[in-house]
């Protein structure tokens, strides 16, 4: 079963901030090869064919490793290739500017949180803007796991696995989280989520 989404835009659309280089190795062959992986560990199981997020949620919680890895792995991508657009970067209006302001104090603020998360997030994982029991926090993931697991509702993500931005940034990390938020990031997409929160 194909969990990968299409990508929601041409792979040389980010350019110059993420080039089509990039894309054909990390959708197409980093996220391919987690759905590929996925499809082998969980047929013949009771979790073929169901829901990607669900098989998230009880791989992780039933401890199943391999296949967490995967399925994690292949929704982190499909939300963080979402979490992107052309002419993306800028801040927020309405409600979720709004709460953004409420919650950190400023969107300032808030930049520097995520800005934090990112860059500190050792070795492999993500960086997130989620809703926690109503409230707006920044958070950050190791490897494969991310929010849904802890009953967060995400709104936005950063990869920071080096595979998302060695090609284009090489190790300046700090970099491509600067772009992200400058040049890449979808609010409207955030927004959307946040609505649906």
């Amino acid at each position: 079963m194909s969990y990968q989404i299409p990508l929601p835009y041409a792979d040389n659309a980010l350019e110059p901030y993420m080039s089509a280089n990039t894309f054909s190795f990390h959708y197409g062959k980093h996220h391919a090869a987690y759905v590929t992986n996925l499809n082998k560990l969980i047929e013949g199981t009771e979790l073929a064919d169901k829901p990607l997020e669900e098989i998230v949620v009880t791989s992780f919680k039933e401890g199943k490793t391999p296949i967490f890895n995967n399925a994690g792995q292949v929704w982190n991508h499909n939300f963080f290739w979402q979490s992107m657009k052309p002419g993306g970067g800028g801040t927020p209006s309405g409600v979720l500017a709004d709460k953004i302001n409420a919650d950190f104090g400023s969107f300032d603020k808030f930049k520097e949180e995520f800005k934090n998360a990112a860059a500190t997030q050792f070795g492999s994982g993500w960086a997130w803007l989620v809703v926690d029991n109503g409230t707006l926090k920044v958070t950050k993931t190791p490897n494969a796991e991310n929010p849904v697991v802890h009953g967060q509702t995400p709104l936005l993500t950063l990869d920071v696995w080096e595979h998302a931005y060695y090609l284009d940034y090489q190790n300046l990390r700090p970099k491509f989280i600067d772009t992200f938020l400058e040049s890449l990031v979808n609010w409207d997409f955030a927004a959307e989520n946040f609505s649906k929160a």
